[in-house]
Order: structure tokens, then sequence, then C-alpha cells
């Protein structure tokens, strides 16, 4: 974080750098493969040992007992009912597993981790003094990195969240899925005092994935979350895959439909200049139906969140009812209330991006 500190213009929020002086600039340059944003609220994790993958593959939600130098995927830890307990990155340099993971979840996830390890040659460390950076792929900010190569292998991790993994499903029932596009890579670097600007901070970060409709564990997910209710399974689950924890639930649910609740976008009314905050309730009429799981200013679209709502909740305008204000809500459906293998769910159309300007929710 102090290396981070240093670079100019930072201004922090808690343990985030949060901008560097715009916010929607920062966006228009991250979007662009321009920028990099330092990721101080991610921790890694170092998996060593000749049986990790395997022993990993055991008891997670995703397979990667093939995994090859330089594959990356993402991984759940579910309790025996089905529930999320961790997320992670995960990136195989062909010697190591490196898992990055919120940095709430980190600390418990790693001794989760060596708990399992019982008699397998695998050794769990937490690097805490790892720095890592944020980026899109294919523009000018991946150029201006040196990313650790520990293994001869630089250590980049590519979100696989933009297409629907092996193994994975898509519930979102929409043409133009707004994960295509979403092309976010996290590095480990060597020296983050070396790294030059542009730089963008966690709210232009946390504003592109909530528009990409990308869960995360630090705010999609609580006491009750199942994958099948943020559409998690398109790149964290593999159906195909043998026994692990909760793979009863997993399978029940896709076979059967229905998830308990389900995961929305919302398009804020923007005509006023009140934000609401992750927490919020969600009504439709007078009966409340969820809770907003990320805010933010997109700098295409205005106020974006993601929510969850309960799968009873209808289809269409939301009210979001924050401390000082109701704000009205325009509602673009990620996981159909009888999402699973069996439904037959006609295909919407993604709600539009515009201008600010063009914007009509902005309008007199």
């Amino acid at each position: 974080m102090a290396a981070f500190d240093a670079l100019p213009g930072a201004v922090r929020d808690g343990d985030v750098i949060a901008h560097f002086g715009n916010p929607l600039i920062e966006q228009r340059q991250l979007a662009s493969g321009d920028a990099l944003a330092p990721l101080t609220d991610r921790v890694l994790i170092e998996v060593t040992g000749e049986d990790r993958l395997t022993w990993l593959d055991s008891f997670i939600s995703q397979s990667v007992a093939r995994l090859r130098a330089g594959d990356s995927t993402e991984l759940l830890v579910l309790d025996p009912q089905g529930r999320v307990e961790h997320a992670a990155a995960v990136f195989e340099d062909g010697t190591t597993a490196w898992l990055i993971a919120d940095d709430a979840d980190a600390e418990k996830l790693a001794a989760w981790l060596q708990r399992m390890v019982f008699r397998s040659r695998v050794t769990v460390t937490v690097r805490s003094d790892a720095a890592l950076v944020g980026f899109f792929a294919g523009g000018a900010a991946e150029g201006r990195l040196s990313a650790a190569a520990l293994n001869g292998v630089p250590l980049i991790w590519r979100d696989p969240w933009h297409e629907v993994q092996p193994g994975g499903h898509q519930y979102a029932s929409v043409e133009g899925h707004p994960a295509a596009d979403y092309a976010w890579s996290v590095a480990v670097v060597d020296d983050a005092t070396t790294l030059t600007g542009p730089f963008a901070g966690s709210l232009a970060a946390e504003a592109l994935r909530i528009a990409a409709w990308r869960p995360r564990w630090s705010t999609e997910v609580d006491e009750r979350t199942i994958p099948h209710e943020s559409d998690w399974i398109r790149s964290a689950v593999h159906l195909n895959k043998g026994c692990y924890r909760g793979q009863e639930t997993v399978a029940k649910v896709h076979n059967l439909g229905h998830p308990p609740r389900r995961l929305a976008a919302l398009l804020l009314d923007g005509s006023d200049v009140v934000m609401p905050a992750p927490g919020d309730a969600v009504f439709a009429d007078e009966v409340e139906v969820g809770h907003l799981t990320s805010v933010a200013m997109h700098y295409e679209d205005g106020p974006i969140a993601l929510a969850i709502l309960s799968r009873r909740a209808p289809v269409g305008e939301l009210i979001v009812r924050s401390r000082e204000t109701d704000i009205a809500a325009a509602q673009q459906v990620i996981v159909p209330a009888d999402a699973g293998s069996t439904a037959d769910v006609p295909r919407l159309t993604r709600l539009s991006r515009r201008p600010l300007g063009d914007d009509p929710r902005n309008a007199g």
C-alpha cells in the first residue's frame, strides 16, 4: 500500500485508492486499456507442491486438475449446503497455483486451505507483500508493467468472466452480454514504484465490474449466497466434475431451476444528485424485494447498481429506498426466476448504453 500511496494524485478511502482526481476519466482510460489500477484490497496466496492441483480439485467448485502453465480460472469454496464461503482467482504457472482473493476473505481462505492439507504434498502461503495491479488487456497499460515471473511464467491472471467456461452455464438470457467486453486482468508486479500512469482508482474499476454484471465475494456474497443467484456458474463452477462440497445443491438447483434469489442490474434515475449505497432496500411498489450489493457512477450509463432480489420480485421498474430519497430503477434481469438447465427463457435485449447527455433518465 505504501508504494501505491506514493503514486501522483492518489486519494485513499480506507484500504483502497479510490481515485486519482477524476473517476470518470479514469474509467475511460481503464476500459480502453490505457490505465493501471492498483489493487490494494486483494491478497495473493501461494499454493505449491506436486499435489496442489489435484488437491484443490477435490473440494472446490471448478475443475483445475489439468490446468497448464499460463492458464487462468476461478474457484468457489462452498459449504455442505452449497452456499458460497470463499472465492478466488486462480493462475497456474507450472510450478505454483496462485490464488487472488478479496482482502477480507484471504486470511480465512488460506486458513481453511491449510486445514485441508492433511497428508497432501501442498504448502499454502499468504503473500501479503505482493503488489497487484488491474488493467484491461490489449492496451498500452499492459506494456508498461513488469509482471513477476518467479517460475518463468509472467503472473498475469485473465478474468474468465468474459465468456462461459468449459463445464459452466450462463443464466443471463440476453443478446450481447456485457461480459464480452470485460477483458479484466490482474498482474503481480515486481516493483510498484516503477509503474507509470495513467492510473485508475477503485471507483473506476468497480464501475466497470458492475457494468459487466461481474459478482465479487466482498460485495455479492452473504451467508445465504449460492452460485446460481449471481450467474457465477458461467465462470467458477464446472457442472460435470467429480464430487465436492455443496455439489448436490449445485446440481439440484441447476437441474430443477428456481434459485431462491436472483441478481439484477439496475439503471438508476440520474436526475437527482443522491447516490444510494450498498445495503439500501429495493421495493416493488410498497413491498421490499431485495437490496443493493454494489453501486457506481458509470461514465456512459450514469448511476448503476447490482441488486440481489427475491425470486418472486417482479420484472420491471423498481424503487431503491435510500436514507435521503426514493430512486426509480429500471431493471435488467441477469438471473431469471426459473434459472436452470430445464428453463426455457426467451432471450431479452440488454438495456442500451447511452452517453450521459442522451440518457432519457437524465432529461429535464
